[in-house]
């Protein structure tokens, strides 16, 4: 091994005098360089090969490369290029070379190895890299598509790009990715000629020699790959993708025609199909000329467009009546309606237009859950309380079993400061089971704290500890601890802390509550401190090394507090905790010693 790794230092011996003789680098820059390769090569010779070793050599001829390309900027020095930077980029060629067959299933190698035969523009080896890649990693159409796309815009050869697309298609017959930018390439190719062919005519030059085929000028070759692609592959989102690369280039009028036509004959039923065909109408009429238009022309313009995508959505309802379809529509509105606009009047006609859709799909019952919510929240934004209250009460009897229903209905009613929201609130708990209300009984108890008497949500919240599943009531329980402390003081919050004690689950929250409120008392006793501590020990002792810690810091710090305790605490610690919780806790425990925690 040692030989071997003196004859690649030795390989690197010219490099490295021409890089002092040229006045790149001193000998003392030599020197660190070639002790620095001397242990990175005796790393990635060892029998026990590890992938970092490589990536760390790698990286440092790369940031070696970036210093001469450097170095030769600042003092003009342009030459020896062959001895010095070809020397460099073969090694690191050979040392992605050993790594990507030794870790072949490693993606992330190969594409370090093709981003840097882009940077130092190695295109032959680049070639070589794709090849084997592609080879290993057959299943993976990004990598078909990356090698194509090189093929295509780097190196200029859409026939090479057009081979590698087809022998993807091989691996990948049902890829709609693959057909997309397939298209896409062909009609690049298309468009190519087409400037080609321009140019030559334009220099009144004789084509004689050149054979330009009218097909493939007018991208029949991409019609064939979307013809072969509409077979194979199903549904709406492929032939919207393809139309919308069609739509990039000038000469395919008569492709996306065609392309719309299958799209209305084969996916009539589809809301898709018909939102984009709604939508289309806003791009023909921003392509209708006008002359000198005026701000109000404008405006009645925008109205018209809108309008007429409207027509083509309330036909689409029509022929397709599902909440899909609704969902588009109304989705349509609401983004013409956030659209900013210094017409009051297209603004309201907006706001009128989509609360009259959402009216239509409540009507048809074809209106679900999540636009029922941006029906309300529009509502409340146009001060339209009276009708936000309506809407709320017909989503919650529609949506009876939903927590997030009730909850809104409930938002609306407390926001406008209704009399019936108590009312609601029983009619809420009626209709749900038990599990999932927490976020109801939430809302409840903090509605009851600004607005009933002390006796009545003191009653809620002992009523919301039975009503929710134990789980739940975990977080009640911290909600009703810290409320009755802020409300009836101290006396009262250790009493309820008590009686809370009796039925379990508990959280930990629970306890540094009360453990907080403790000490925020001026007679602060240790005492209680080890009550709620012990208590807290008993439920999270297993799992949880800083309770032990706080423990045994407030026997330390606390007036009342008895050091010699500390040693009783530390072994109970070490009997409780769990696995890997010991060396944590042992850590720590040694920090807190040495006064570091």
């Amino acid at each position: 091994m040692a030989e071997r790794i003196e004859q690649r230092l030795e390989d690197r011996i010219p490099e490295l005098e021409q890089l002092e003789r040229v006045g790149l680098f001193t000998r003392r820059e030599i020197r660190a360089v070639l002790r620095k390769a001397s242990a990175l090569e005796y790393k990635i010779q060892r029998r026990a090969l590890r992938k970092e070793d490589f990536i760390n050599y790698i990286q440092y001829e790369v940031n070696l490369l970036e210093l001469i390309k450097k170095r030769r900027a600042r003092t003009g020095y342009s030459f020896k290029k062959d001895e010095i930077e070809y020397s460099i980029l073969h090694r690191v060629h050979s040392l992605f070379n050993r790594a990507t067959g030794k870790w072949k299933d490693d993606v992330q190698l190969w594409l370090s190895h093709v981003a840097f035969c882009k940077q130092w523009n190695a295109k032959h080896q680049l070639s070589k890299v794709f090849s084997t890649m592609l080879a290993i990693h057959s299943n993976k159409p990004a990598l078909w598509i990356m090698a194509a796309k090189w093929e295509m815009e780097t190196r200029l050869s859409s026939e090479s790009a057009r081979h590698l697309f087809l022998r993807a298609l091989r691996f990948h017959p049902e890829c709609p990715k693959l057909y997309q930018e397939y298209f896409r390439m062909e009609l690049m190719h298309a468009e190519k000629q087409r400037k080609e062919k321009k140019e030559f005519e334009q220099a009144k030059m004789d084509l004689g020699e050149f054979n330009y085929s009218e097909e493939i000028l007018n991208g029949e070759m991409a019609r064939i790959v979307y013809r072969d692609a509409s077979q194979k592959i199903k549904g709406v989102e492929f032939q919207l993708a393809v139309l919308s690369i069609a739509k990039l280039f000038d000469f395919t009028q008569d492709l996306q025609k065609e392309i719309l036509e299958s799209l209305q004959a084969r996916y009539a039923d589809d809301p898709l199909t018909w939102d984009f065909l709604a939508r289309r109408e806003l791009e023909l009429g921003s392509l209708q000329p006008t002359e000198h238009p005026t701000k109000q022309r404008k405006v009645s313009q925008v109205a018209q467009t809108e309008e007429r995508c409207c027509a083509v959505f309330d036909e689409a309802v029509r022929a397709v009546p599902t909440e899909d379809m609704w969902k588009c529509y109304i989705t349509f509105c609401l983004e013409r309606y956030n659209r900013k606009t210094n017409s009051e009047e297209l603004k309201q006609k907006r706001l009128e237009r989509t609360l009259s859709v959402f009216s239509k799909a409540h009507e048809s019952s074809l209106l679900s859950e999540a636009l029922y919510k941006q029906w309300l929240q529009l509502l409340l934004d146009s001060n339209l309380c009276e009708k936000a209250v309506e809407v709320a009460e017909a989503a919650a009897k529609k949506f009876s079993q939903s927590v997030e229903t009730w909850q809104m209905r409930l938002q609306v009613l407390i926001q406008l400061k209704r009399d019936d929201v108590t009312q609601c609130f029983e009619e809420a708990i009626k209709h749900l089971k038990s599990k999932g209300t927490l976020p109801l009984w939430t809302l409840w108890v903090e509605w009851s704290e600004g607005t009933n008497s002390k006796e009545d949500t003191e009653t809620l919240y002992q009523r919301s500890l039975h009503a929710t599943t134990p789980a739940e009531s975990v977080t009640m329980k911290e909600m009703y601890l810290d409320w009755t402390y802020r409300n009836c003081g101290y006396k009262k919050v250790k009493k309820l802390f008590t009686s809370l004690c009796e039925n379990r689950p508990f959280s930990l929250d629970f306890f540094r509550k009360m453990i907080q409120i403790e000490k925020e008392q001026e007679s602060c006793k240790m005492l209680h401190l080890r009550e709620y501590y012990e208590r807290a020990l008993r439920e999270f002792g297993s799992t949880n090394t800083d309770l032990w810690l706080d423990y045994i810091k407030e026997e330390l710090s606390h007036p009342q507090g008895k050091p010699e305790n500390c040693g009783s605490i530390h072994w109970r610690a070490m009997k409780m905790l769990q696995g890997d919780l010991v060396e944590d806790f042992v850590s720590k425990y040694t920090l807190l010693q040495t006064g570091h925690l």
